[in-house]
């Protein structure tokens, strides 16, 4: 680490120590009431909440649908595939610019404008043309969840420092949800409406409903004391960041191979397309009140007993998925899987425990998210690979036990009590 480095680093940890994260209402330039002040407080929790709930809608908004989306663009397998690849890839690349993004505009600038950026692309992308114009407004589509997957964890660290399990539990379980309803809602939409198109469209609503209170919020920090969020360099010489890259990309890979895969799997096992989406449904409606619990349990038993919990979660569900996927005890095989996937909220709730400042968390989050869902990308299309190869789901399974190998090994590391700017500090 060069002096220039380490300097940076002291600079924004003794003004963190002298101008300790404020509570939401000491953003407000002008002393309050107590109840307004509070109230204020209560539309930043909105504006985090109802932004999360549409984090995920334009990915399994799609999914819903894909036939039909298939037939009406005249769509191929090829690119097929690479609008089932495109959001991870979205979430990777715009999600290294959102630290930068919020150092020069805000939160409320920047989560403003990525959901009505996603408004206008879930439109557009309903009546686009052609395959090529649909990928492109896919992209506009991503720009929220990409840039709220970094921002947010950010957002609650600096706003809500002893609130953090609390913050991310209600972040984490709506981003379950909204991709829940989304998946669960948009066919049914497609048979009242008669139109695939207007199906998709529709979440833009929530979206546009999500700005709401991010309009109303009005943070003045400069007026209550409190320094932008600033940058932590070096990042990249930190083991930490590279441990919470590994354990969130095997994680999200993991996740989505059995997004991607598991219907094909069941079916290929003798069960009914029905019947493997309700499989699939059950690993989805298992995760959000895991989702609930994880974040505040990590925050008051420490992550190490969690984390182990959840871990615990994943050699019965692969041997079981493997050995005897669509047999009687499938079910359990699946619910096992959704408890065991829900490590995504624990990596959430680390990236405000594993940093002392709003920087470290911002460093963390972005370095960790953009090389993790490369990782991710990579999963679905190595599984789909290695089967067209061999024709045999052996090798598959084989490569999923071998990404929870990782998976625990990066998380034994990360959950001990680490810090980043103390570890950059440490390799001057």
């Amino acid at each position: 680490m060069t002096t220039t480095d380490a300097t940076a680093i002291e600079d924004q940890q003794a003004h963190d120590a002298a101008h300790p994260a404020p509570a939401p209402h000491a953003e407000i330039a002008d002393p309050l009431p107590p109840r307004t002040a509070v109230a204020v407080g209560w539309v930043l929790v909105a504006g985090i909440v109802l932004a999360a709930f549409n984090f995920r809608t334009a990915v399994t908004s799609v999914g819903a649908i894909l036939a039909e989306l298939r037939t009406g663009l005249g769509m191929s397998e090829t690119v097929a595939g690479l609008l089932t690849t495109l959001p991870v890839l979205a979430f990777a690349g715009l999600g290294a610019l959102a630290p930068r993004l919020a150092r020069r505009f805000g939160p409320r600038a920047l989560l403003t404008g990525a959901l009505l950026t996603m408004s206008l692309g879930l439109i557009a992308r309903a009546w686009a043309p052609s395959t090529a114009l649909f990928l492109l407004f896919s992209l506009m589509a991503l720009a929220a969840g990409a840039v709220g997957n970094v921002a947010v964890p950010v957002i609650v660290k600096r706003y809500f420092p002893n609130r953090i399990g609390l913050m991310t539990t209600a972040y984490s379980t709506t981003l379950a949800a909204g991709a829940a309803v989304a998946a669960a809602a948009t066919a049914p939409i497609d048979h009242l409406a008669g139109d695939w198109r207007i199906a998709m469209a529709v979440w833009a609503v929530p979206a546009l409903v999500a700005i709401v209170p991010w309009l109303l919020w009005r943070p003045a920090p400069a007026a209550a004391g409190v320094a932008p969020i600033g940058r932590l360099h070096g990042v990249r010489r930190s083991r930490l960041a590279w441990m919470m890259l590994l354990l969130f990309g095997c994680q999200s890979a993991i996740a989505y191979i059995l997004m991607g895969w598991t219907t094909t799997i069941l079916a290929a096992d003798g069960m009914t397309a029905a019947a493997a989406g309700s499989m699939l449904g059950l690993l989805t409606i298992v995760q959000i009140p895991v989702s609930v619990i994880v974040p505040i349990l990590t925050v008051r038993w420490g992550p190490r007993p969690v984390f182990l919990i959840l871990m615990a979660c994943y050699p019965p569900a692969i041997a079981g998925l493997w050995i005897d996927g669509g047999g009687a005890l499938t079910w359990l095989w699946m619910a096992l899987f959704g408890i065991g996937t829900s490590v995504f909220p624990l990596v959430l709730t680390l990236f405000g425990l594993r940093a002392r400042t709003p920087a470290g968390t911002s460093a963390l989050s972005s370095f960790a998210q953009s090389g993790g869902y490369l990782i991710a990308g990579v999963g679905p299309l190595a599984v789909g690979w290695v089967y067209g190869l061999t024709g045999s789901w052996s090798v598959p399974f084989g490569f999923v036990a071998a990404l929870t190998v990782l998976l625990f090994c990066s998380g034994l590391y990360v959950i001990r009590e680490r810090y980043i700017e103390d570890e950059l500090r440490d390799h001057e």
